[in-house]
């Protein structure tokens, strides 16, 4: 069962003027979270905005060995994101999980492809530990709109991470989508290498990056970025079709069907 607890505001990092990774002091919820999980969350002593948000695990905090809670990686959008981004030491936050059915990681020696956008690169600073720990090989590719929104470089080269990364601006990496120098290098991977693809962020790259895998021959998690409005399946605001055997769309509600899903299992 998720735990519910007013998490102390340990620490607000902000990397611009939109984007912040927030530390919560949830030990109890960080030590059950695995990769692709999520957390619901809203300021505890706040009546509006009404309804919690829905954000990836980022990183599991720990201190001197000991776990002291987790981390949110935030782009403020709205009325909920901006109480995140404003959030200071000790303030509470309310925050409900872990929740959602998690990656499933591979086992060595597979390699594994890491295909993020935007903030949708939340949930990769927890399963590329695991995979680094398996040594497995990994690759993260990841796109933004511009250089200054490419967040996290450092810790994913740390663990041994190779990068590919895309601007829609070229001010760093590839010009473009990311799911250019992705579809390069599906296009040239010897057919006996066995790689599987991970994917999380805004829906049409998802869906690239599902027929991409699709079309080459490998299997791929997406992790879909839903509205969700409780966490909990209570409201049926994230539902998401699935193809079923019969070639028709069934619908499911992606907190507790997913987030992550097979790339072949969603309708897009």
């Amino acid at each position: 069962m998720p735990l519910d607890v007013a998490a102390e505001v340990i620490s607000n990092v902000h990397l611009s003027s939109d984007y912040n990774v927030l530390g919560l002091a949830a030990p109890d919820i960080a030590g059950r979270a695995l990769p692709g999980q999520f957390v619901m969350v809203k300021a505890a002593d706040r009546l509006e905005p009404l309804l919690r948000r829905p954000f990836s695990v980022f990183e599991v905090l720990e201190e001197r060995g000991r776990l002291v809670g987790l981390s949110l990686l935030s782009k403020r959008i709205g009325p909920s994101t901006t109480l995140i981004y404003d959030a200071k030491p000790g303030d509470r936050i309310q925050c409900l999980g872990p929740l959602g059915r998690p990656f499933a990681p591979v086992a060595a020696p597979d390699e594994a492809w890491l295909v993020a956008g935007g903030v949708g690169l939340a949930p990769f600073a927890t399963l590329a530990k695991i995979l680094r720990a398996r040594n497995i090989t990994v690759k993260l590719y990841y796109g933004a709109r511009r250089a200054a929104e490419l967040f996290y470089l450092d810790l994913f080269e740390t663990m041994g991470v190779t990068l590919v990364l895309a601007t829609e601006d070229g001010s760093r990496g590839e010009l473009g989508r990311v799911t250019v120098p992705l579809e390069r290098d599906l296009r040239t991977r010897p057919s006996d290498a066995s790689v599987m693809l991970y994917a999380c962020g805004p829906e049409p790259m998802l869906a690239a990056v599902a027929k991409l895998s699709s079309a080459h021959g490998r299997p791929s998690q997406i992790s879909v970025e839903r509205v969700m409005g409780c966490g909990v399946g209570g409201c049926y605001s994230c539902v998401i079709p699935i193809t079923t055997p019969q070639g028709k769309p069934h619908y499911v509600r992606s907190c507790l069907a997913g987030p992550v899903f097979r790339g072949n299992e969603i309708s897009w």
